[in-house]
């Protein structure tokens, strides 16, 4: 029988409570991207404890916007963990033909110019800037949803870019209308 592929792109993972991995214990991942082939996606909610004033100094570019000196920069996830990636809104895809578009207003751009605009506050909509990615194999995401690994819901905006790194866990649960700390630690199929 075969089974027919859902796509999960555009969508946040939640990980389940007996998720005991290093890289993605109690992570919300956005899913840039989510095919037969592979997923690719970004860890939302782990700042790794420095600021885009830090990543900018280190890329010897300038980040004279106060407001945005001391946004968090993220760990994305542990693939290619030193490269950057911005996940950031955008009106028209025509004002960033470099960027990937995951959506009609979200991109993602892994070019160092996109961390200069954040550094000179020219993004003025939501962003996220976060060293790695997160990848998976062909089939091998469908896998541990079926092990129950992850629930999934569709992403939002305001988990993205606006509630507080702490909160993003709970309030993707939310969304499903599931309490995390109700949930049992131990694996299981029904």
């Amino acid at each position: 029988m075969a089974t027919t592929f859902h796509s999960l792109r555009d969508h946040l993972l939640i990980s389940m409570p007996h998720l005991d991995d290093l890289h993605f214990s109690q992570t919300v991942t956005y899913i840039c991207d989510h095919s037969e082939y592979g997923a690719m996606g970004i860890v939302v909610n782990r700042p790794v404890g420095i600021s885009l004033a830090d990543l900018c100094d280190h890329l010897e570019t300038p980040c004279p916007s106060i407001s945005d000196q001391q946004q968090s920069v993220y760990f994305g996830g542990p693939v290619k963990p030193e490269r950057g990636y911005v996940l950031h809104q955008a009106d028209d895809p025509r004002e960033w033909p470099d960027s990937y578009f995951i959506t009609d207003e979200i991109c993602l751009t892994t070019s160092v110019e996109v961390i200069e605009l954040a550094g000179n506050g020219c993004l003025q909509s939501g962003y996220l800037v976060a060293l790695g990615c997160a990848g998976w194999g062909p089939g091998q995401l469908e896998q541990e949803m079926a092990d129950n690994s992850w629930l999934s819901c569709p992403a939002n905006s305001d988990i993205l870019f606006r509630i507080p790194a702490e909160d993003r866990l709970r309030a993707a649960a939310s969304i499903l209308g599931v309490n995390l700390d109700l949930l049992s630690a131990q694996a299981g199929h029904a």
